[in-house]
């Protein structure tokens, strides 16, 4: 199994698909690895050379405590995908996946040809996210897992999705978690992201209470060059509730930028 280490990190990554199509990775959003994408690699495997990993601190992926950045996070795609074999490849990434989506393409430009940014955003209210870490430090992953399950899915997510997603989360390393959270906490996007110079997609969840169009989605929209939108029937992990309408709008943006 493939392992790369980063400073401060041990990170797990996976390739699927064919070598010889166009490259994407597949970001994971905080409390999930790279599970999350299971339902969407079917509809992906024919037309990418994909790349996944578990975010530090999550999954198989081990990390130092304390608190992460998103350039850390960032950088740590970077590392994956030079291991990997990839030069020049296309981002999706869910709520911190996004995050550290659009933190990549803003360091490395040169790497990033697309963005697809899902259920995410470039503001989050710090002060909330600084008692969730907190919390999460002091009485583990028990703390808030009732919070975080109730943003994740909507009432019609499969019980089945809900259950493993629990699971994940209860099961996983508290300091990971908090260490990410701080990325989310500390970040500073929102000025940053006119800077972006890939196509970007923004994908939006009409049952998405944590990232949702208003206040998040139409902002990403408003502030980077070019970037379209489309909107799915899902809550925040969308992977898990439309996995095949959230595959069909990386096909149609995706196949449109590399034949366009």
């Amino acid at each position: 199994m493939p392992f790369t280490d980063t400073p401060g990190a041990r990170l797990y990554w996976k390739r699927d698909g064919r070598d010889d199509a166009p490259a994407l990775v597949l970001l994971n959003s905080i409390g999930t690895d790279m599970d999350l994408w299971d339902g969407v690699l079917p509809f992906l495997r024919e037309d990418f050379a994909l790349l996944r990993m578990d975010t530090r601190g999550h999954g198989a992926s081990l990390a130092a405590a304390g608190d992460y950045s998103l350039a850390m996070l960032a950088d740590d795609v970077l590392a994956v995908a030079d291991a990997a074999g990839l030069g020049r490849f296309a981002l999706a990434g869910v709520s911190l996946g996004g995050m550290t989506a659009m933190e990549l393409a803003l360091r490395a430009p040169e790497r990033v040809s697309q963005l697809a940014l899902i259920c995410t955003s470039a503001t989050m209210d710090a002060p909330s996210w600084n008692d969730r870490i907190a919390k999460v430090r002091a009485e583990g992953m028990a703390a808030i897992a009732d919070l975080a399950m109730g943003r994740f899915l909507s009432d019609a997510a499969a019980p089945t999705n809900f259950e493993s997603v629990r699971r994940q989360l209860l099961t996983m390393d508290p300091q990971g978690y908090a260490g990410c959270g701080a990325a989310i906490r500390d970040m500073d996007l929102a000025r940053r992201i006119a800077g972006i110079a890939c196509p970007a997609l923004v994908i939006t969840g009409t049952r998405d209470t944590s990232t949702p169009l208003a206040g998040h989605g139409e902002h990403l929209l408003a502030h980077i060059p070019g970037a379209e939108h489309r909107s799915l029937e899902a809550a925040h992990l969308a992977p898990l509730e439309a996995p095949e309408a959230l595959a069909e709008a990386l096909h149609s943006f995706l196949r449109v930028q590399h034949h366009g």
